[in-house]
């Protein structure tokens, strides 16, 4: 399995309702693309502060790496992802990609 992780800085002027509205974008995706077992998101909760400015993100978990490559690629995802480099700040610079065997 595969777990893909995304860690965002999203614009100051979004609301809530508008980052709630991105990341359920996310969870629909588990819908139309096969392999994906789980979706989570969230604002970081470490109290280590060693967030370097990322403070929301989403983990995907793939049933395999298969998986993980076709919903790259897919059409709803590239869609998502528009949505989501027009939503943070510095386009692709505010978005971190990790991705882990597990």
């Amino acid at each position: 399995m595969i777990l893909h992780c995304v860690f965002l800085r999203l614009k100051s002027a979004m609301t809530q309702d508008e980052k709630r509205a991105l990341f359920e974008s996310v969870v629909a995706l588990q819908k139309v693309i096969p392999g994906i077992v789980d979706v989570k998101y969230g604002p970081n909760v470490s109290p280590e502060g060693l967030h370097g400015g990322f403070v929301d993100g989403f983990a995907v978990t793939f049933e395999s790496p298969e998986a993980r490559d076709a919903y790259l690629v897919h059409p709803d995802h590239v869609a998502v992802g528009e949505r989501i480099v027009s939503s943070t700040d510095g386009g692709l610079a505010g978005i971190l990609v990790f991705d882990l065997n597990i």
